[in-house]
């Protein structure tokens, strides 16, 4: 059968018209909980712009990912920057015409109204971060799609390092109003560009295993069907779940050892390193063993999460901490590329929106318990006069961030033995046989000439 691979070029324009989306949508939504919080003072209402994020990610994956497999991928693209495009421009009539002394209040409906608007603006960018996996099975070959995904991963952390400095200017220069126009104009200017961009591709089949719509039951008979990718997903799925301590603590824990100010630059500077992995992808590839790779990679990040905690110092946290980063787009382009060599074309939007919904569930859930649990349990227990302070304070340190490192070393040590249980598993030995096959489940169609 003819495939369409080898169309690098169109890959990249897409990969830059993604980065444009990718920065403007990030901006938005730093750029409002900035916002919210320097008219409001209310920490309240910032988690709450934080869990409507998190709960709308989650739970639209599964239907974003019908979209990408029920449509031409260039037309989710566009409808996607489209549904943004309309969504900012109302938030941006509702921001006009509102007097401003509604802003300062956390219970005015009108704010809400504003910030949901935005909010479900910045979701409907979500749909790219499902499509683009699915363009690199399209568009690559199937031997650089490794590298490929490095990429993806590249432009992810492009997007989260500009857009903390992009927002914090633009608020600090005139609140929402310069951020709205230059949303308003970037996805405008996305729009244009994706109708040169040519995307070779047939109009997708619905019927047997392409059936339209969400079809939740169809999809997980796929994953079922492979051995072993049930497995990973929820391995993932725990993976985030542990994860959500780091969510949690992270800020808390740097903030109890630095200044504010040096975080932020700190934080700033730690984030490359999410860049330069993702570069060091697309030039080293990920080998013949992704699976292995996948799982040795998680004992190295956890190992990373139990050993910076020991010493009570900002040195081996940053260190630590850009270790992490650089490891994670590995981590992150192995899932993609077994994803995408076991599962049907078809049906890798589906799946790539469940996994999606499935890990993005598991991080707020465990932030959610954990930040209690370790305010009322680990920090009491490290302070002084505690059972834990008592019986290694002496050489472990006590107090607030001691509570917190205890937190983080006793999760990464779960994470180890986790992983290494999933390494000595059968599934994961079956899934590495699957991957490990000459031929992929199965490749695009080509678009007639």
């Amino acid at each position: 059968m003819t495939v369409v691979t080898g169309h690098v070029r169109t890959f990249y324009q897409l990969l830059f018209n993604t980065l444009l989306v990718s920065v403007i949508n990030f901006t938005v939504w730093f750029a409002v909980t900035f916002w919210v919080y320097l008219e409001t003072r209310s920490v309240f209402a910032t988690g709450v712009i934080s869990g409507i994020f998190l709960v709308l990610t989650a739970s639209t994956g599964i239907w974003f990912g019908s979209l990408v497999d029920g449509h031409r991928k260039k037309t989710v693209l566009q409808g996607s920057a489209l549904a943004s495009l309309v969504l900012y421009g109302a938030a941006f009539a509702v921001h006009l015409s509102v007097p401003e002394q509604a802003w300062t209040d956390p219970a005015d409906a009108r704010l809400w109204a504003f910030v949901l608007l935005l909010m479900f603006g910045v979701i409907a960018g979500n749909i790219r971060t499902i499509a683009l996996p699915t363009l690199v099975t399209l568009l690559i070959d199937a031997d650089r799609r490794d590298r490929a995904n490095g990429l993806v991963g590249t432009v992810s952390g492009t997007s989260f390092l500009v857009t903390s400095v992009i927002s914090g200017v633009l608020v600090a220069f005139d609140g929402m109003f310069s951020v709205l126009v230059l949303a308003l104009a970037v996805l405008a200017l996305s729009l244009v560009h994706l109708t040169f961009v040519r995307i070779p591709e047939r109009e997708p089949e619905h019927s047997g295993a392409a059936r339209p719509g969400v079809d939740l039951r169809g999809t997980i008979r796929i994953i079922a069907g492979v051995p072993g990718l049930t497995a990973l997903i929820l391995f993932s799925t725990f993976n985030n779940f542990l994860g959500g301590v780091f969510m949690a603590l992270a800020d808390a824990y740097g903030l109890s050892l630095v200044s504010v100010q040096t975080w932020g630059l700190l934080w700033g500077v730690i984030s490359t390193g999410f860049i330069l992995g993702g570069l060091l992808v697309s030039r080293t590839g990920l080998g013949s063993s992704p699976v292995r790779l996948l799982l040795l990679l998680n004992v190295a990040l956890w190992a990373i999460i139990v050993v910076f905690p020991i010493w009570a110092s900002i040195i081996p946290m940053a260190v630590g901490m850009y270790v992490y980063m650089l490891l994670m787009p590995y981590a992150e382009a192995t899932e993609q590329t077994i994803l995408q060599r076991v599962v049907p074309y078809e049906r890798q939007g589906r799946v790539f929106g469940l996994a999606q919904s499935a890990e993005q569930a598991a991080s707020p859930l465990t932030a959610f318990l954990i930040s209690p649990i370790t305010q009322f349990v680990f920090i009491p227990f490290m302070s002084d006069g505690g059972a834990g302070a008592d019986a290694i304070g002496s050489w472990f340190g006590t107090g607030p961030d001691r509570g917190m490192a205890l937190v983080f070393i006793l999760t990464g040590v779960i994470g180890v033995v986790a992983t290494a249980l999933a390494l000595a598993s059968r599934p994961y030995r079956a899934l590495s046989r699957r991957v490990a096959e000459d031929a992929p489940a199965t490749e695009p169609a080509a678009a007639p000439a």
